[in-house]
């Protein structure tokens, strides 16, 4: 397996994380989680790999979409 392999293996793991942590803390459905995650900025950056971003902890990248983007979570 080389690097690109696992580091989307990462990601996909990253993104299933922060989605079910966005469920459970507004208690939203997993779908309507996943509209807001990949509505978002963030998922763009985690994508990208911008900033090195997508190394954070999936709990301070969902603190981060709170500060960055208030109001999406409505």
């Amino acid at each position: 397996m080389d690097g690109q392999v696992l580091e989307k293996i990462y990601q996909e793991n990253l993104e299933e994380r922060i989605i079910s942590y966005i469920a459970e803390k507004y208690e939203i459905t997993y779908e309507k989680a996943m509209a807001v995650y990949y509505g978002s900025k963030l998922a763009d950056k985690i994508y990208t790999g911008n900033e090195d971003i997508q190394y954070l902890d999936h709990k301070v990248l969902v603190q981060l979409m709170e500060e960055i983007e208030p109001g999406i979570f409505e």
